[in-house]
C-alpha cells in the first residue's frame, strides 16, 4: 500500500471531524489537496467561479448546519480572495476552517512569485492563523485549528505549502478525539443570585434578544411570561425569537419597526440576551442594564453593564426561571403590545395602497408576496443594504426558516454564495437568495455554479438599477447622488443564456405567478422583478448621532415601509391583553 502524502493526511483530518465539502477554486499550490479530495469518496470538492464565493458558502454551510465547513485558496491572490466571506464567517460566529495553500516553502520571503503570507493576513479575521513548515507539524497543527474554529465559532486559517502537501507524510500518528461540538456554559451561582434580584425588586423588565437565542425559543417565552416582559430584537435574533411569540414588540435599530426602541427605553430593567448589538446609540444610558453572553468578550462592550452574565442563553434561563417571582402586573406589558401593535398599523398601509397597479413595483410588495408564497421551511440569503430592510420587515420566521446575511460584517453580494452553502447542505430544501442588482452583478459568475451543479437555487432579484442603500446615505449627507446609477441587463435572459429559469417581472399582477413557476421548476431560476428606487426607509426613532455614517433620512422621499404579515400578529397579540 503507497505512503500517506500530507495532502491526503490533511483531507483525512477533515473527513473525521466531519467535514463534507471543500468549496475554492483550483490552483497548482493546491494540486496535491484537490487530488486528495478527488481520490476520497467521503468528501466532495466543489469547484465555484470566485474564491470569495467559497468562503461565503462555507460559512452558510456552517451557520445552516451547525458544523465545521471549509474552504480553499491556492496561493496568493487565490487564497487573498477568501478574506471577505472569512471575515464575514467570523463575525457570524460560523464555525470554517479554510486552507490557505502557500508558495513553495524554499521560497517564503524571498519576493516569489505570488508571494503573500496568509498566515499574517488572516489574523484579524480569524481564531487562530499558523503555516504548517513539516509535514511532521501538519497532524497537531490542523487539529489545533479545526479546535479553535469549533471551540470558539468562528474561523481558523492553515497555510501549507504545496511542496509540503506533496511530501510523504509521517507515520500515521495516533489518531486524536476532535472537537466537533459546544458545551453549554452554565453562569456561576453569585451570577445568578444576583441577577434573581435584580429581576425581582425591577418593576418593568425587558427582554432584548440577539442569535445567542438560538435554541432558546421556549425558555425565553416561558422567562417572559413569568416577569410579563416586553420581548424585542435585534435583526439575528429575529428568526429565533419573533415567531410564536405573544410578547414581541418588534425589531430595534437601523432596520427596526414597532415598539422595541420604548421597551428598551421605558422599562427599570433591560436584559440583553445573546446579543453583540452594534448600535449603541438605540440603548438607553439610563436604565438598569443586564447582559447574558456565551461570549465573555463581549459583555459591556456596547452599553455600560449593572450585572455581566458570562452563560449560555438557555441554560442559564434554565436557572432563572423557577427562582424568580412571577410578576402579575402587566400593565407595562401591554402598554408597549399596544404601542407596537398602533406602530404597525400606521405604516402598513405603506405597502398595501395601490401596489397592484404601482409601477415600478414596490419591493415592499415584492417581499410580501415571497413570504406568502414560499416554502415553510425555506432558506433565506439576504444581500446587504436594501433587500436587509425587506427582509427584516416582511419575512415572517417560524422556527423552521432561516434568515441569513451579512448582517455583522455587511458585506455586498454576499446572499447568491450563501445561497450555494445552504442548498448544498440539502437538495430537497428550498433556498431563496434575496439579492440587489448591485450584489447580484458583482458576483454575479457564480451564478454558473447553480447551473455547473444543478442546485434548485431560487434568485429573487430587487432590480432598482441602483445602489439603493448608497444613494440614501448619500441623501443623508446632503449630497446628490453619484456612481450609484447600473446600467444592467436583462438578467432573466442573462439566467436563460446560462441553462438556468429566467423571468423578468415589470407589472405587480405578473407577480405571484413568476414566483411560484420559478419555485415549481427543479433547477436553478431567477426572477428579475424591476423594483421602484425611491422606496427607501426609516427606522422608528432618529437622532442626530445616528445619522451619521449611515442611511437615515427624514426626507419626504422615504417610506416608511410596510411590516408585512406581522401586523397581523401584533393584532392577535393586542386581542390577547387582559382588558379591565
Amino acid at each position: 500500500m503507497a505512503k500517506q502524502n500530507v495532502a491526503e493526511q490533511f483531507v483525512d483530518i477533515l473527513v473525521r471531524a466531519g467535514v463534507r465539502r471543500l468549496y475554492g477554486v483550483v490552483g497548482d499550490s493546491l494540486n496535491p489537496v484537490v487530488d486528495a479530495v478527488r481520490r476520497n469518496a467521503a468528501i466532495d470538492w466543489i469547484h465555484v467561479r470566485h474564491e470569495e464565493t467559497a468562503a461565503f458558502a462555507a460559512g452558510a454551510e456552517a451557520q445552516v448546519t451547525g458544523k465545521l465547513a471549509a474552504c480553499a485558496g491556492s496561493c496568493g491572490p487565490g487564497n487573498l480572495h477568501l478574506i471577505n466571506g472569512l471575515y464575514d464567517a467570523h463575525r457570524s460566529m460560523a464555525p470554517v476552517l479554510a486552507l490557505a495553500s502557500h508558495i513553495p516553502s524554499s521560497e517564503i520571503g524571498l519576493g516569489y512569485f505570488q508571494e503573500t503570507h496568509p498566515d499574517r493576513l488572516f489574523q484579524e479575521c480569524s481564531h487562530y492563523s499558523e503555516l504548517i513548515s513539516s509535514p511532521k507539524q501538519m497532524p497537531r497543527l490542523l487539529q489545533t485549528a479545526i479546535q479553535h474554529a469549533v471551540g470558539q465559532s468562528g474561523v481558523s486559517v492553515v497555510s501549507l505549502p504545496g511542496d509540503i502537501a506533496a511530501e510523504p507524510a509521517p507515520d500515521k500518528p495516533l489518531e486524536s478525539a476532535l472537537v466537533t461540538s459546544r458545551p453549554t456554559v452554565r453562569p456561576g451561582d453569585a451570577e445568578i443570585d444576583r441577577l434573581v434580584e435584580m429581576i425581582d425588586k425591577a418593576g418593568r423588565v425587558t427582554l432584548f434578544c440577539g442569535s445567542g437565542t438560538a435554541g432558546a425559543h421556549a425558555e425565553v417565552m416561558q422567562f417572559a411570561g413569568r416577569v410579563k416582559s416586553p420581548v424585542g430584537h435585534a435583526l439575528r435574533g429575529k428568526e429565533w425569537i419573533q415567531y410564536d411569540n405573544p410578547y414581541d414588540v418588534g425589531m430595534s435599530g437601523l432596520l427596526g419597526y414597532g415598539a422595541a426602541y420604548e421597551a428598551t427605553h421605558e422599562c427599570d430593567l433591560l436584559i440583553l440576551l445573546g446579543t453583540d448589538f452594534p448600535y449603541n446609540a438605540f440603548l438607553p444610558d439610563d436604565v438598569q442594564i443586564a447582559q447574558i453572553d456565551v461570549r465573555p468578550e463581549v459583555l459591556g462592550r456596547r452599553s455600560r453593564l449593572d450585572l455581566a452574565v458570562w452563560g449560555d442563553v438557555r441554560e442559564t434561563l434554565r436557572c432563572l426561571i423557577p427562582r424568580v417571582r412571577e410578576k402579575t402586573d402587566r400593565r407595562f406589558l401591554d402598554k408597549m403590545l399596544k404601542k407596537h401593535a398602533d406602530a404597525l398599523e400606521g405604516v402598513v398601509k405603506a405597502y398595501t395602497r395601490k401596489v397592484e397597479k404601482h409601477v415600478p413595483i414596490h419591493p415592499e410588495y415584492v417581499a410580501a408576496v415571497l413570504d406568502e408564497v414560499a416554502a415553510d421551511d425555506a432558506v433565506f440569503t439576504v444581500d446587504t443594504g436594501m433587500c436587509n430592510v425587506w427582509a427584516a420587515r416582511y419575512i415572517s420566521p417560524n422556527g423552521r426558516r432561516r434568515i441569513i446575511g451579512s448582517f455583522s460584517h455587511g458585506s455586498m453580494a454576499n446572499a447568491l454564495p450563501m445561497a450555494i452553502g445552504a442548498q448544498f447542505t440539502d437538495r430537497r430544501r428550498q433556498v431563496v437568495s434575496l439579492s440587489g442588482d448591485g450584489g447580484f452583478s458583482m458576483l454575479m459568475g457564480d451564478f454558473l455554479t447553480l447551473v455547473q451543479y444543478d442546485l434548485p437555487v431560487k434568485v429573487v432579484l430587487f432590480n432598482n438599477s441602483s445602489l439603493g442603500m448608497v444613494e440614501l446615505e448619500m441623501l443623508v449627507a446632503g449630497l446628490p447622488s453619484y456612481g450609484t446609477a447600473n446600467t444592467n441587463p436583462d438578467f432573466a435572459a442573462v439566467a436563460r443564456a446560462c441553462g438556468a429559469h429566467g423571468v423578468r417581472v415589470e407589472k405587480p399582477k405578473q407577480l405571484a405567478g413568476a414566483l411560484k413557476d420559478a419555485f415549481r421548476h427543479k433547477g436553478p431560476a431567477l426572477v428579475d422583478i424591476v423594483t421602484d428606487p425611491n422606496a427607501l426607509s426609516i427606522p422608528p426613532k432618529i437622532s442626530k448621532e445616528m445619522v451619521t455614517g449611515f442611511a437615515l433620512s427624514a426626507s419626504k422621499m422615504v417610506l416608511d415601509g410596510g411590516v408585512g404579515r406581522m401586523v397581523q400578529m401584533a393584532r392577535s397579540n393586542l386581542r390577547n391583553v387582559p382588558r379591565p
